[in-house]
């Protein structure tokens, strides 16, 4: 069975590699430490499709030096120990520092994280990660400083079209047959960046042309042609281009909308898709904040829970914390009154400026500011029945302005009665 044509054009040297000038180019600093023949541990830091795991893969075949790969979506703490092992008799018998490449290093938990620290500190492996996600979050810190990171950039539309053509020309399958492209926009806006996704693009295009009537011989690419086929490859879901927007979108409406069966639909669409499982966890949060808010606070501290314990499991099992909290936060009722009111107490900041402080707002730590009336008049709600004084707490040019406003759920209307009767005693 033939490899994608992706696999088929990974480059295997520096020379061929495509973009990341900045890195790799001529006199850059990563270039001359693998000219030189010694590379620390690093971690590249970039989105997918950039060259990450084929540049690990390059400084390996370059140094010919052992190279063991781990993915962190299927592998533990036994496994890291075991490669570290090998390494250790690798390096034994060739004297030589094996690398380990650990591709997605940002799924692997802080104890397994917490695993490769002495092997990297006694130059067991070299390590390299690679990491779609900000190594100073994702990262443990003991780990990140004995690492160098180094930053991946979206490849240029100059660098994909370089490839589109390198593979129509090089590639023995592509060669035997005769593609024409016409335009590229499609390719280009669907690509975002990512080689390893026009490629695959690329490669359904020119197949679906194949099995199609086509009396000339020659295959035709159009944008209309690379939006057709997309759509009826729903598999083909691309995770940083324009497809991952509208099913995040789709994910988020469906809960506003409250329809469970629309939410986990397009749940299992991100899942089936490869999409990262914080990004989801991180959608959930802030949905809980928007769209459901005070009509259930507990949306919120769910969702949260939610992203920490995903964290802590990890994939695969972490789909099914990712379903129930979809599905609750689907069937909670619903409310954007905290959304609302800071949009409006932001849009009254960008009228109003920067107005003064109340004097007896005003904290006042120092004799002057007290002999200025800092903080004079102020009441203590503590000190008051209820916890509650009758007291101005915006500006004097606002004072009567309303930013936040009750909307028609139980737990809102419960607040709204709660302050009513504050007001009145």
């Amino acid at each position: 069975m033939n490899q994608p044509l992706a696999e088929r054009m990974r480059p295997t040297s520096l020379d061929d590699y495509v973009g990341q000038k900045q890195l790799v180019g001529k006199g850059s600093v990563l270039r001359k430490m693998i000219d030189s023949g010694h590379v620390p541990s690093f971690i590249l830091w970039g989105p997918p499709g950039v060259g990450k795991t084929t540049l690990a893969k390059i400084i390996s075949k370059q140094l010919d030096i052992p190279f063991y790969i781990l993915s962190a979506v299927n592998s533990g703490v036994k496994d890291v120990r075991d490669v570290i092992e090998k390494a250790k008799s690798s390096t034994f018998f060739k004297n030589v520092r094996p690398i380990l490449f650990i591709d997605e290093i940002h799924r692997f938990s802080k104890s397994q994280q917490d695993s490769l620290l002495s092997a990297v500190e006694n130059g067991t492996i070299t390590l390299i990660g690679a990491t779609t996600e900000n190594p100073s979050f994702e990262v443990i810190r003991p780990l990140l400083s004995r690492c160098q990171v180094y930053v991946l950039k979206s490849l240029e539309e100059e660098d994909l079209l370089s490839l589109m053509h390198k593979a129509l020309k090089e590639d023995f399958e592509l060669k035997k047959k005769s593609v024409k492209i016409l335009e590229t926009a499609a390719l280009m806006r669907f690509a975002g960046g990512d080689a390893r996704k026009l490629l695959n693009i690329l490669e359904l295009v020119i197949e679906a042309d194949e099995q199609s009537d086509n009396p000339d011989g020659d295959i035709l690419v159009t944008d209309m042609k690379v939006i057709d086929r997309l759509q009826e490859n729903p598999a083909a879901y691309d995770k940083g281009g324009e497809m991952h927007y509208d099913i995040i979108s789709a994910f988020i409406k469906s809960i506003r909308g409250t329809d469970p069966d629309g939410a986990i639909y397009w749940l299992a669409r991100m899942i089936a898709g490869g999409e990262d499982p914080k990004f989801i966890a991180r959608r959930l949060v802030i949905s809980a904040s928007e769209d459901i808010g005070l009509a259930n606070p507990n949306a919120l501290l769910l969702a949260n829970a939610c992203f920490d314990a995903l964290t802590k499991i990890g994939w695969p099992e972490g789909r099914i914390i990712l379903a129930e909290t979809t599905v609750y936060l689907a069937t909670s009722p619903k409310s954007n009154s905290s959304y609302m009111a800071v949009e409006n107490a932001l849009a009254e900041v960008s009228q109003s400026g920067d107005l003064p402080v109340p004097l007896h707002l005003r904290n006042a730590p120092t004799q002057l500011m007290k002999d200025l009336n800092y903080h004079k008049g102020y009441k203590y709600a503590h000190s008051y029945e209820g916890n509650y004084v009758e007291q101005e707490y915006l500006p004097e040019k606002i004072k009567d302005k309303k930013f936040w406003f009750a909307q028609n759920n139980p737990q809102e209307l419960k607040i709204q009665e709660h302050l009513r009767k504050l007001k009145e005693q």
